[in-house]
């Protein structure tokens, strides 16, 4: 599926951008007016472009706020949060003064505009190796006499961010009756722009705390109906914390990811991978270097992957990939599980059944078709589809039985 742009990351941060209106965090006609703006492949004008279209949202939020129009003021800080996520996505460089500036604006549209719902959403801090990870707890409702409630967590994978979450997996969950607590991990948003600290492949050790802070919620959480998602990379993130923490009662892979280095490697032509078999670390660094010049796919997961995995060059972030992998651990994986693949997905193409066909707990597949409009990298596009059959499945898996 290609929306204005041939590249297709562009094409595909368009659609996963405009896939937010199902959740008034994007609006279509300020999407396209936006991309027809924008060079194709030039990621300078990509940033230039939708920070007008953010910054433009951004008053318009508070023009309304001022005017004690709370629905208008909360919509535009949604559309502007995102806006200002979609405008910093493709500034690579680390150092670049923009990316505190654009995400740093992201979060406080996102701030206001979560005071703004009744309830409110509770930022939190969730206590972490003698620090804390950033999350939300969004509460389908304020009344504390009712029962707790079963208890979605969600995370990110590769270049998510905490705010996205609301509409990727809060929104739906809290229409269905669950509250959901969503958070930020090593190498991912502000964990990584503010604290420094990069992915590790363990993350178990990241979700284990996690599942702790939400269990000192008991009025609000059901301890026995605990389920974990993890979107895009998150889906082996979220299936090695699975293998390990048993107090979730159900997993959610969104998408499956079996093995980093596969999916790394099959993306490669196949001329690279003899020298990266043979560690010639010059030579895959040069020949990374020079497609990353023409292929801005490339050039974006090398320099987002080498930043937020604390190494310095693309070689060093391709043997690191070789830890993700639940190639000896997918048998431990005990909860109830769905595993979810796009048809058209080419960030881990043929992943997700590998997970599958590798799982020996309770599991149910399911791919997203062309026909149905949802074959993008994590059905990009299709909200409502995803949303359906992953709550459906939920349903039927850990909320049967509630008065």
């Amino acid at each position: 599926m290609k929306i204005v742009f041939q590249d297709p990351t562009f094409s595909l941060q368009l659609l996963r951008t405009i896939g937010e209106t199902y959740y008034k965090g994007a609006d279509i006609g300020e999407c396209l007016s936006t991309a027809y703006r924008i060079k194709e492949g030039d990621f300078e004008s990509w940033h230039t472009e939708w920070l007008k279209t953010a910054n433009r949202v951004h008053k318009y939020a508070d023009e309304s706020l001022a005017a004690g129009h709370k629905i208008s003021a909360r919509e535009a800080y949604l559309r502007a949060s995102n806006y200002y996520r979609v405008a910093e996505f493709l500034l690579i460089d680390p150092e670049d003064p923009r990316i505190e500036n654009t995400w740093g604006k992201n979060k406080e549209c996102f701030s206001k505009a979560s005071g703004l719902f009744s309830p409110s959403f509770e930022p939190v801090e969730i206590p972490y190796e003698g620090t804390a990870l950033p999350g939300y707890f969004y509460k389908v409702d304020n009344d504390n006499s009712k029962s707790p409630r079963p208890t979605l967590i969600a995370h990110g994978g590769f270049d998510s961010t905490l705010e996205e979450l609301y509409t990727s997996a809060a929104a739906p969950a809290l229409e269905r009756g669950y509250n959901c607590l969503t958070f930020e991990g090593p190498g991912q948003g502000g964990v990584i722009r503010k604290q420094k600290i990069p992915f590790r492949y363990d993350w178990e050790k990241v979700v284990t705390p996690v599942v702790d802070y939400a269990l000192t919620k008991p009025k609000d959480v059901d301890p026995k109906r605990l389920a974990l998602m993890g979107i895009s990379m998150g889906g082996y993130l979220a299936a090695r914390a699975a293998a390990f923490e048993h107090r979730i009662a159900a997993c959610i892979l969104y998408n499956g990811v079996f093995d980093g280095y596969d999916a790394f490697a099959s993306s490669f032509p196949k001329s690279l991978l003899t020298p990266i078999e043979n560690g010639n670390t010059e030579v895959v660094n040069t020949v990374l270097d020079i497609l990353s010049e023409s292929d801005p796919n490339i050039r974006f997961n090398m320099k987002h992957g080498m930043w937020t995995s604390g190494v310095n060059t693309p070689f060093e972030l391709i043997q690191k990939s070789k830890n993700y992998t639940i190639k000896d651990i997918a048998q431990n994986i005990k909860c109830p599980t769905l595993v979810l693949e796009a048809e058209k997905d080419d960030s881990f193409p043929g992943q997700p059944k590998k997970v599958f066909d590798a799982l020996t707990c309770p599991k149910k597949y399911v791919l997203f078709t062309t026909e149905e409009g949802a074959e993008e990298h994590c059905q990009c596009g299709a909200p409502a589809l995803s949303n359906q059959r992953i709550f459906d499945w939920l349903d039927d898996t850990i909320m049967k039985n509630i008065s």
